[in-house]
């Protein structure tokens, strides 16, 4: 979009929020750049350069605005729309892969040389790895240095820099501020009012290093169907709903944490508790990604809308989300665990596994207890022990197997085509349970489920055709967003999933 330049004066004169993240305005003027939504007074057209992301924009010399943080903007929904190598890159740099493996580790997850991920991610972003890494440590830095206490050599380390000399040079130069200013800036705005476009939460931190931020997305968000599912599908001692939020325990690389995610009506609370915020950019993106925030709702139901019978449900309750997760091999694992199986049973059968094979953890403010263990510890767990069907067990252990020794390998990088290849051809696994996990866990937004039972219903009672032969051929239409209309229609039955907790 950014090399239309009409249209991107157009959205930066009506300070249309919807584009934020879409791509970034640099102002030639003043050497700094916006949100496309800035509330400044809009520079003149001439004056106005546009890129396609934040590290693009440092790239060339611009620093953030101190009034509109474009760093802190949703991001751009391409990248969860598409499983090309650029997106899926993209997703791994947020994910913070570069700063942990470096740029040939990156280029190994893709199947590619380095030097041809350099030149496609310039293509399109404008900017190479390093430099999106170096705008993610950038960022990271900043919401340690605003929301803790943290020293600021212990900053730079867990933000992902090499050397303390690197992270103020990075500081100064992104923000024109020096670390200690930045803080003290932030001091003083502690306690003012901010937009979905701070980072800054208001929410208490009881635990001691726990980290406040507020996710930004864009509107509108209907919590209903995406906290009702979470919570309704919860793994005791994994998940947890508990005062108005989201809580589940996260594994990282380098320890584990406790995120608390509570619905506000223009951004996602969010409380971390890490054990080495070297993992805070990490468990960043994957609440992002399981929330589904870097949507965009507009297009989303736009198209749906244009389908007459999806048109009621689309008036009724926009902003609909496709509800995901933070560890994709997790949810294959319940993803079988839940086949033809109620949601209760699929959540004891669940927790079973847990208790027997997760790393316990401590959690002062609620009932958490385990990590979700990881295929390695399920690897070896006797099939005997499991109360399934001697079919269903055999699913389970041949999907551990595979994920555990890398055959099988499911995350932000996989080729979604790739992976449903490589499910299928497992044992017990059909297409329904392999399109849930590639609506869920892999976050392909065409994802489709005809063969659905509660999806079947609710396309009779709507009018639309109930076979999955004639549901799929009816929902073409509504391509690349079927796993959206999923949503819509499973909104439609009267089950917990569909309804925000008390």
């Amino acid at each position: 979009m950014y090399t239309d330049t009409e249209r991107c004066v157009r959205a930066v004169r009506s300070k249309d929020a919807r584009f934020d993240g879409w791509f970034f305005t640099a102002v030639l003027t003043t050497g700094i750049y916006c949100r496309p939504s800035c509330p400044v007074v809009p520079p003149k057209a001439e004056n106005m350069t546009f890129y396609p992301s934040a590290a693009a924009c440092q790239q060339a010399g611009f620093r953030a605005c101190k009034r509109c943080r474009p760093d802190t903007s949703p991001g751009s929904p391409e990248w969860n729309a598409r499983a090309d190598t650029v997106a899926r890159a993209v997703r791994l740099i947020q994910d913070g892969v570069v700063d942990r493996e470096g740029v040939p580790g990156l280029a190994g997850r893709l199947g590619y040389s380095a030097r041809q991920i350099e030149r496609q991610l310039l293509a399109e972003l404008g900017a190479g790895p390093l430099a999106l890494a170096r705008a993610q440590r950038a960022q990271t830095a900043r919401l340690l240095i605003e929301t803790t206490g943290l020293p600021m050599a212990d900053i730079a380390f867990a933000a992902g820099f090499s050397s303390i000399r690197a992270f103020n040079d990075t500081v100064r130069e992104v923000f024109a501020l020096s670390p200690s200013e930045l803080r003290a800036r932030g001091a003083r705005g502690a306690h003012s009012t901010r937009g979905a476009h701070g980072t800054r939460g208001t929410e208490p931190a009881t635990t001691p290093g726990a980290i406040s931020l507020r996710l930004p997305f864009r509107a509108p968000l209907n919590p209903d169907n995406l906290f009702g599912h979470l919570a309704a599908t919860a793994v005791p001692g994994v998940e947890e709903w508990r005062d108005g939020a989201y809580r589940r325990t996260l594994s990282l690389p380098y320890g584990h944490g406790i995120v608390a995610l509570t619905p506000r009506p223009d951004h996602i609370a969010c409380r971390l508790s890490l054990t080495d915020p070297r993992d805070l950019t990490l468990a960043i993106s994957s609440c992002r990604r399981m929330l589904d925030l870097d949507a965009d709702p507009v297009a989303v139901d736009e198209q749906l809308r244009a389908d007459p019978r999806l048109t009621p449900l689309v008036d009724k309750a926009p902003g609909r989300r496709v509800p995901r997760t933070v560890d994709a091999a997790e949810f294959a694992v319940r993803a079988v665990l839940g086949q033809q199986v109620s949601t209760a049973a699929a959540r004891t059968h669940a927790a079973r596994l847990v208790t027997a094979h997760g790393v316990p953890v401590d959690d002062p403010e609620g009932g958490l207890t385990h990590l979700f263990p990881a295929p390695e510890a399920l690897a070896g767990l006797d099939p005997e022990a499991l109360a399934l069907p001697r079919s269903r067990r055999t699913t389970l252990t041949t999907l551990v197997a595979a994920l555990a020794d890398g055959s099988l390998r499911l995350g932000p990088d996989s080729d979604w085509d790739r992976a449903r290849e490589q499910l299928i051809a497992l044992p017990g696994f059909g297409p329904w349970t392999v399109e849930v996990i590639a609506m869920r866990a892999l976050g392909d937004p065409d994802a489709f489920l005809p063969t659905d039972l509660g999806m079947r219903r609710a396309a009779a009672g709507l009018g639309l055709p109930s076979t999955p032969a004639a549901l799929t051929a009816r929902a073409a239409a509504w391509r690349p967003w079927r796993a959206y209309a999923v949503q819509y229609l499973w909104a439609t039955e009267d089950h917990a999933i569909n309804h925000l907790p008390a």
